[in-house]
């Protein structure tokens, strides 16, 4: 008695998407901070916190993914020691 679980498959449209709409984000953000009448540094420090922030997003992605994948795998095996244990049990045996 196993659930088969649907491996959700991303399609290639959808990376594209994906990709294109970070691509446009960021530069759009850069686009925006060239042209800002600002300062040389003031530019820099947006241009630097922008980066901080699309390599933190990437890191919290990864770890949120991460914990959800380890999670999957603790429930599977689980699931499987259950699976197991009903298996072997008979419930007219003598005790």
């Amino acid at each position: 008695m196993s659930d088969t679980q649907v491996k959700q498959q991303n399609t290639g449209a959808y990376y594209a998407q994906a990709i294109a709409s970070f691509a446009v984000a960021l530069g759009a953000v850069t686009i925006g901070i060239f042209y800002l009448d600002a300062s040389g540094w003031v530019r820099a420090f947006l241009a630097i916190a922008v980066l901080y922030l699309t390599t933190s997003s990437f890191t919290l992605a990864k770890v949120i993914r991460d914990k959800q994948e380890a999670g999957q795998i603790v429930s599977r095996v689980d699931q499987a020691r259950l699976e197991k244990l009903l298996a072997e049990h008979d419930p007219f045996q003598k005790l």
